[in-house]
């Protein structure tokens, strides 16, 4: 246990943080407070609940002065509650500063009233990205004198489609601030993020450090006529939430995306023949939580980009064995575990035994009379994606659709998901429970001031 007066902090910061009973650090807080409050930039891995606003918060505060009304530190969240829930957490610990001025600026309110609250100055901004953009183009905020950017729950920005806003905001800021990345995952385009933006950024995880993720490998034997039925029974063995299944040619993936539809099982199928649009759709809603099964070819697979991918299933093996890794390594990622799950028949034995030599390890058999079948299995995706005819060459943002889905159709930003903007239109996952309520919307309501269309994809 590691307490907070330990650190090099203000008495009456630590006087405030003991009546708000913060007596001992979580983790994230002991791990980071320290670079935080020396100035150093850092990315965190850490989610929602482990303390991660007071870490940002406490070390913001300590370099903001109060006798100075410009923007000195501004927080960027991906969701107006969010913002709402850093802005009240920060006001709080602000409470040992006298006189800090903290403005929040999301989507969804009156820009007039916010306008005016800007007029005054401010030292912290907590809010959106979509409405910082908007009162930066409008010159109602200024950047020069910001000392401390952070980008809370960045993943989730990124996923919501916000990575041209961003970019935007941060070409206003002054290359000599401290960035703060905070994201509960770390896909490439946070490592990517990351190294444009920050400068010798310090790495810290809350979670067990340097894990591996693992990948548990398994291979069923059948017989020609037995490899449909397998295939089924590995579904209602191993329940696996989502899953990526890998055929050989276009035909056998529209073949096994209809035999698992006909199954209860939510599938599509991607390969060559679709073209752009219809890719593009397919692509979409696997990557947004709104369709379980992706059937593929190796090809059509390429630049899929899935933070958590339970399970890899081959309906047939590959021939070549480093495309069997290659398959495969799409599951266990960033420090999860997978599964891999292969089908193959007796004349397919030597592909086992190259993938046995490439791998330097046995691969284990078994068989599929082992697997337990749950006749009652049936898998949907939790969201589904709504098509909505706008995207780019009309001005569309994320934020334009965020803002209207949480606003005027009164969805919380919880119940959405990814966002992906295209120059023609533009895709939004939503929570299944939250469906009719943003497709009743979209038929009557507006987004940007015009009515729009939207459709269940």
């Amino acid at each position: 246990m590691v307490n907070f007066a330990s650190l090099s902090i203000s008495s009456a910061q630590i006087a405030n943080l003991d009546t708000l009973g913060y007596k001992n650090m979580t983790p994230i807080q002991a791990q980071s407070l320290p670079h935080i409050l020396k100035g150093k930039d850092l990315i965190a891995k850490a989610k929602t609940g482990s303390g991660k606003t007071a870490a940002f918060g406490i070390g913001l505060l300590e370099h903001i002065n109060p006798r100075f009304l410009g923007t000195q530190a501004l927080i960027l969240c991906p969701t107006r509650e969010l913002a709402d829930q850093v802005g009240k957490e920060l006001r709080k610990l602000a409470r040992s500063v006298p006189n800090i001025k903290l403005v929040l600026l999301c989507g969804g309110k009156p820009f007039r009233a916010q306008k005016d609250s800007l007029e005054h100055g401010a030292h912290i901004i907590v809010g959106t990205p979509g409405r910082i953009q908007d009162h930066l183009k409008q010159s109602t905020l200024k950047l020069d004198d910001l000392k401390v950017l952070v980008l809370d729950e960045a993943d989730r920005m990124l996923d919501m489609g916000f990575a041209d806003e961003i970019k935007d905001i941060i070409k206003q800021t002054p290359k000599k601030r401290q960035t703060l990345l905070f994201s509960a995952t770390y896909p490439d385009t946070i490592s990517k993020m990351s190294r444009s933006i920050q400068r010798d950024p310090i790495s810290i995880s809350v979670e067990t450090e340097h894990k591996e993720g693992t990948i548990d490998q398994l291979f069923y034997q059948v017989k020609k006529h037995e490899r449909n039925n397998t295939l089924l029974a590995l579904f209602e063995h191993y329940h696996p939430e989502s899953a990526l299944v890998f055929c050989h040619t276009k035909i056998q993936c529209d073949e096994v995306a209809q035999l698992l539809r006909q199954n209860q099982i939510e599938a599509l199928a991607i390969h060559g023949d679709l073209d752009q649009r219809e890719r593009d759709q397919v692509l979409v809603q696997f990557a947004n939580s709104s369709c379980a099964v992706l059937v593929a070819t190796d090809v059509a697979a390429r630049g899929l980009d899935i933070k958590s991918l339970p399970a890899v299933i081959n309906y047939e093996l590959p021939r070549d064995p480093e495309i069997y890794v290659h398959r495969i390594g799409r599951t266990g990622r960033a420090g999860e575990t997978g599964i891999a799950l292969s089908l193959f028949s007796e004349s397919e034995q030597q592909r086992i035994n190259a993938i046995e030599a490439y791998q330097n390890k046995p691969c284990i058999c078994d068989v599929p009379v082992s697997l337990d079948r749950d006749p009652d299995f049936s898998l949907q995706s939790p969201m589904v994606s709504i098509q909505i005819d706008a995207g780019r060459k009309n001005k569309i943002r994320p934020g334009d659709l965020l803002g209207a889905l949480t606003g005027d159709a009164g969805l919380t930003g919880s119940q959405i998901g990814k966002i992906d903007i295209f120059d023609l239109s533009s895709y939004v996952a939503v929570e299944r429970s939250a469906l009719r309520q943003a497709l009743n919307y979209l038929a009557n309501g507006k987004v940007k001031g015009r009515k729009i269309r939207g459709r269940k994809i």
